[in-house]
């Protein structure tokens, strides 16, 4: 891709001053990250791991986020009904955590992460090809009732090939961001929402791991997006984004087919922000990406602590459009259901 550094050997993330040994984006993870190696206090490093899981059979997501950012760790489970047209969330602060909570340095890592608060608990174990997820919030109220539990298992095969970058901040090159992005892993398992069960099987359950270390400048707005489904009779979705750090050296723009991953040019969204759930228009710079998204859920949400603000709009609904694959061939897609963002944080 014109412009952007693709990264096909293993190299280790940080050089001895702190500053990243190679940018760019690879389609494995080729980075070595070291927590230890990174220049910054606690409070500006950055560690996090989110799921989506997606039930066509049930219209709806649960998203799961454990994150640690130094001074606390924030933890959240979410459930959106796309065919209700609602968002329901808890969340849970843990103060001080200073990297304690147990991130791996590595994606792929064998081991638990595990969360138990007052009003939710989560639990992520990768082993083998396999990433299980348990979590559970009582007093949840959506559809009709109370409590959203489940458990299920993301198959991840050893080829599955992924987005990863790592970038820098040109006002500060010793700030980076390293992230992992997996779409498309078939999900198997039960989860109960209210009185409802819902029901993850093969070639309807589908699962996206977004998976992030780095040290963050103070205050930074993004824009993400990210799909998993089927097109054309194979696992099809994308990763889309931008916003934050000198994105100069690579997109994060993804396409990934027959789990495969074809990079993209770089993709701008087009939307009203005080319109939400008014259609938006995603294209690239080259032609590789072209596609309409309807919402249908707003899933937002907004803190201003002074020293600690966010403003936070993920929305769910339906794209169409289409992607180019590396051959030049054009993978046509209809009413794939994802999420494009929003956000704003100053932490």
């Amino acid at each position: 891709m014109r412009g952007q550094t693709e990264i096909v050997e293993d190299v280790e993330l940080l050089q001895p001053d702190g500053t990243l040994t190679r940018e760019g984006w690879a389609r494995l993870p080729r980075w070595r990250y070291r927590r230890s190696a990174v220049k910054a206090p606690f409070w500006r490093i950055k560690e996090w791991d989110y799921y989506y899981l997606r039930s066509d059979a049930d219209d709806c997501f649960i998203c799961l986020t454990m994150s640690d950012l130094g001074y606390a760790g924030l933890f959240a489970l979410a459930f959106v009904d796309l065919a209700a047209g609602k968002a329901a969330q808890v969340d849970e602060i843990a103060p001080l955590t200073m990297h304690r909570t147990g991130f791996a340095e590595e994606c792929d890592a064998e081991g638990a992460l595990r969360f138990s608060g007052r009003r939710l608990s989560l639990e992520f174990i990768r082993e083998g090809a396999t990433r299980r997820l348990r979590f559970a919030a009582p007093g949840l109220e959506l559809r009709g009732g109370t409590g959203l539990e489940g458990a299920v298992e993301l198959a991840q095969p050893a080829d599955l090939e992924r987005m990863a970058i790592a970038t820098s901040w040109a006002e500060n090159r010793r700030a980076f961001y390293y992230n992992q992005k997996l779409c498309c892993m078939p999900v198997i398992g039960t989860a109960r929402a209210g009185g409802t069960e819902l029901l993850f099987s093969p070639g309807s359950g589908w699962g996206g791991l977004d998976w992030g270390r780095g040290r963050w400048t103070r205050e930074n707005r993004w824009y993400w997006s990210s799909a998993s489904g089927v097109a054309v009779g194979k696992p099809f979705g994308f990763n889309l984004g931008y916003g934050f750090s000198d994105r100069s050296p690579a997109s994060e723009d993804m396409a990934f087919f027959g789990g495969r991953a074809h990079k993209l040019g770089r993709v701008r969204f087009d939307f009203d922000r005080g319109r939400l759930l008014e259609p938006w228009r995603m294209t690239s710079d080259d032609g590789s990406f072209e596609a309409e998204f309807r919402p249908l859920v707003d899933r937002a949400s907004k803190v201003d602590l002074k020293l600690i603000a966010s403003d936070q709009h993920q929305v769910f609904g339906r794209f169409s459009g289409r992607a180019r694959l590396e051959d030049g061939n054009f993978v046509e897609f209809r009413e794939l259901a994802g999420f494009a963002e929003d956000v704003y944080n100053k932490w």
